[in-house]
């Protein structure tokens, strides 16, 4: 070859769409295990749906006529058989899709979770991404406002769990489709009557989707918005009622809010009950989690008239708020760092390590990067760094008498040993025991 070879080109990542590096890997860990734990207090049971699904599933559960549905979905056309597909952009739908699908409620009502990517088409920004995290729960089968109560509930007891402060409850009432209706009618014509001071945006949904203009933005807008007709005014006794059972069980559980009439979330499934938990700490992304009653979408996506509620909340805006709040838990170093020097030690390092780890430890075995072999020195500083408790050595000399060093890395290792900073020299045989005692030794120090 004549020509110098090129250098190829460095590939990112999709603006958007981020890598969850190892540095964050113990805050997810954290928040998923704070989650997980909360749910099984409650009784939920975890379900996984794909993320492609049909783009008819979404356009006719969500509302053609919303942000989601008009601008933000990733859709395409399956080359292979001209399905319509699309990344998911929310997951209620998807998880009714799945009970309808199998079944889930032919015997009895179902309490759901779920946690994974979401995909929407929009300008990224702290806190909102292309693809992002949601975990939501779905109550599937209950039509009563304890439900209502009691998802809202869990919401505050996981602030409680994780630590958070400052996440404050706002509630409205959709009510029901008729009572939506009659509200629409006069909700246009009060509109109508100020559409010079509307923007191209409310003008757009002026006469599709009147409801979504009292959650305009602008500032421009507010005091429109503000004076509007409100939908509680035209509430039955009925809706009433479910919305007052919500409340009083709220302030019998001591869970502060608002009543926020401009609340109608921004998709078309919901009724009566809806909710959102907001912070002042994210700037312009201030709503953290949202649900609500959305009882006329099993029976819209194809199943058995069913009331449900849920919520879902966005993982990396939780996270930035655990950040902002100085709560991110130190990364856990392993058990045992195995150091070791010469061919036969490396081999027996190697099934020491194994060993060990048949008895549920974790343990890292020292590897050199370029395959040549590093010095005690080298090996033990790496050995502090992983956060080890315990550096196991392994060299000729110890190998020939068939005994190992035991090196404690940690203080409250050093206390459980009764060792000084010192090695402690251990029969190979007896390795095993002697570092589960000190471990557990060690446990029941950090614990006092």
């Amino acid at each position: 070859m004549t020509e110098q070879k090129k250098k190829l080109e460095k590939l990112s990542g999709v603006k958007g769409m981020n890598d969850i590096l190892p540095q964050d890997a113990a805050l997810w860990e954290f928040f998923e295990s704070t989650v997980k734990s909360m749910l099984r207090a409650y009784g939920y049971q975890q379900i996984r749906t794909p993320i492609l699904e049909p783009t008819q599933l979404f356009t006719r559960g969500i509302g053609e006529v919303t942000d989601i549905v008009e601008k933000e979905m990733y859709s395409f056309t399956d080359a292979l058989n001209g399905e319509h597909l699309t990344l998911r952009p929310e997951n209620t739908a998807a998880v009714v899709r799945a009970s309808i699908e199998h079944n889930l409620l032919y015997d009895g009502p179902k309490r759901l979770w779920y946690i994974g990517p979401m995909f929407r088409h929009e300008r990224p920004q702290r806190g909102r991404y292309r693809q992002f995290y949601q975990v939501g729960v779905e109550a599937l089968g209950f039509a009563g406002p304890d439900t209502d109560a009691e998802i809202i509930m869990m919401c505050q007891r996981l602030w409680d769990d994780l630590g958070l402060s400052g996440i404050r409850l706002e509630l409205n009432s959709l009510g029901q489709p008729e009572e939506r209706a009659a509200h629409r009618q006069e909700l246009i014509a009060y509109l109508e009557q100020h559409v010079d001071t509307l923007d191209e945006e409310s003008k757009r949904r002026l006469y599709t989707n009147p409801l979504r203009v009292l959650d305009t933005k602008n500032p421009a807008m507010q005091e429109i918005a503000q004076n509007a007709p409100k939908l509680v005014d035209f509430l039955g006794s009925e809706s009433l009622a479910h919305f007052e059972g919500v409340q009083r069980l709220l302030k019998a559980n001591n869970i502060p809010f608002k009543i926020n009439p401009r609340l109608v979330r921004g998709l078309d499934y919901y009724n009566l009950t809806v909710f959102e938990w907001v912070t002042d700490k994210l700037g312009a992304q201030g709503t953290v989690a949202g649900g609500g009653r959305y009882d006329p979408l099993i029976e819209q996506l194809g199943g058995k008239a069913t009331a449900a509620c849920g919520w879902a909340m966005g993982v990396e805006r939780i996270l930035e708020l655990l950040k902002e709040e100085d709560l991110v838990p130190a990364p856990e170093g392993t058990d045992i760092y195995v150091v070791h020097q010469g061919d036969a030690a490396a081999e027996q390092a190697f099934i020491i390590a194994e060993r060990l780890r048949d008895t549920g430890l974790d343990v890292i075995l020292h590897c050199s990067p370029d395959g040549t072999p590093a010095s005690f020195k080298s090996q033990m500083k790496k050995a502090d760094a992983s956060g080890a408790a315990f550096a196991v050595v392994l060299g000729e000399d110890e190998l020939a008498q068939g005994m190992v060093g035991v090196k404690p890395l940690r203080s409250a290792s050093l206390e459980s040993t009764g060792q000084k900073n010192e090695q402690a020299t251990v029969p190979v045989e007896d390795l095993t025991e002697f570092l589960i005692n000190a471990m557990v030794a060690t446990a029941d120090d950090s614990a006092d």
